[in-house]
């Protein structure tokens, strides 16, 4: 399903929303995300798709591959670590611990006993573990019921206490904020609700570095940009980004989701923050979110000129899509999450009279941002009916005969 949003606007971004969430800021937690040693270094890479764009009637389609920001396959690993430093820093005021140190370990002792606490679907859990293990602080993550065991092992690699209940997600952050009151933890969620926001403000304000990188790497800009939709903090935080930077002028922004976890849909169908409609249930794991995040949504509602919703089995066919690539197109290895911004341009250029509503024609430049990479290696495999790793050999293969094309040219 697709919906204008009618309270979509194209203005200069606001000064309410600048004092929230800022280039300024983005920027100091990119350079404080260079200390961190678990992300690779540099700019994850920004793929140009011409085969793929020349399918779906554009004019050019980039995908930025965050399955490559660090081992934990995610771009969850820019928001975490830094709500975990500002976390600190404000809690250790006193103490005047720098961010390099606290990001390499240094004041490990000092910080035995601090514990954060968060629910996740993996990715956001799994981040914030491997955060906390670099820090030196303990970490608790729970897990709702849909949450895969190789999510759950993975998360636990990283020096994770795991708690499962059998509810849903919604249900998890409610269990993680009961346990944090009980105990005296701290909840780094990345999802915000009544009278908790400063923390999502901060992994959002993670999320900046990912549209620094786009900017760098494409000066010339996008016309239409797709973006998962999950609870809004992805979304929330490259729009900002861009908003600010191009102000009325700036991109088409889609929003994208589950059909049956469509709180962001259904949010701007109420005009306010609102919870999903269907089951919640999909395979796009790191998408099913059934209550939008209120702080998010303050930056969506004026800015997100269409809402999608997809069925899972278009999810699966824009994987293997990225996965076969193409004379021109390097294979990617994209997770069940990464590819809805994919999936919905699929179906838009199925559907012209829906393309012409949001402007999408030959002459568009599009963004999409493959979130993940085979975070649970197992339902990739069955999904795609190809080990990530297969995909990974031709894509190393692919770029071998790029290079020796260009060394012979």
């Amino acid at each position: 399903m697709l919906l204008a949003n009618p309270n979509a606007t194209r203005q200069p971004y606001p000064d309410a929303l600048k004092n929230i969430m800022s280039i300024a800021r983005a920027n100091e937690s990119r350079a404080w995300l260079s200390h961190w040693p678990v992300l690779n270094p540099g700019a994850t890479p920004l793929y140009s798709l011409p085969d793929l764009a020349a399918e779906l009637g554009v004019a050019h389609l980039s995908v930025k591959d965050e399955s490559q920001r660090s081992a934990l396959g995610s771009f969850k690993a820019l928001g975490a670590p830094i709500a975990l430093v500002r976390l600190i820093l404000r809690c250790f005021a006193e103490r005047q611990f720098s961010v390099p140190g606290l990001l390499t370990g240094a004041y490990a002792e000092a910080l035995a006993d601090f514990t954060v606490i968060s629910a996740t679907d993996g990715n956001h859990g799994r981040a914030l573990a491997a955060a906390a293990q670099s820090v030196g602080c303990r970490c608790v993550i729970v897990l709702h019921a849909q949450v895969s065991i190789e999510r759950e092992q993975a998360i636990a690699a990283c020096g994770a206490q795991i708690v499962r209940i059998t509810g849903s997600y919604d249900q998890s952050v409610e269990h993680a904020a009961a346990l944090a009151e009980d105990n005296g933890w701290w909840v780094v969620s990345d999802t915000s609700y009544q009278g908790y926001e400063q923390v999502p403000r901060d992994v959002m304000q993670g999320y900046g570095t990912l549209a620094a990188e786009v900017v760098e790497a494409h000066p010339a800009g996008f016309t239409h940009v797709f973006l998962q939709g999950g609870v809004g903090g992805l979304a929330a935080g490259v729009v900002s980004y861009l908003w600010e930077l191009t102000g009325a002028q700036r991109p088409v922004f889609v929003v994208v989701e589950p059909e049956q976890a469509d709180c962001l849909y259904q949010s701007a169908l109420a005009g306010a923050a609102a919870r999903a409609s269907g089951s919640v249930d999909s395979l796009m794991a790191g998408l099913a979110c059934g209550e939008t995040s209120p702080l998010a949504w303050a930056f969506l509602q004026p800015s997100v000129d269409f809402f999608m919703t997809l069925e899972d089995h278009e999810a699966v066919l824009a994987m293997g899509r990225l996965a076969a690539g193409s004379g021109r197109d390097i294979p990617l290895v994209a997770g069940e999450s990464a590819v809805a911004g994919l999936a919905a341009l699929r179906r838009l250029a199925e559907s012209p009279v829906d393309a012409a509503a949001m402007g999408l024609d030959e002459g568009s430049r599009v963004l999409l941002i493959s979130t993940e990479g085979a975070t649970a290696p197992g339902v990739y495999a069955e999904l795609v009916g190809e080990s990530a790793e297969s995909v990974l050999a031709r894509q190393r293969q692919f770029g071998s005969e790029r290079r020796g094309a260009a060394h012979r040219g």
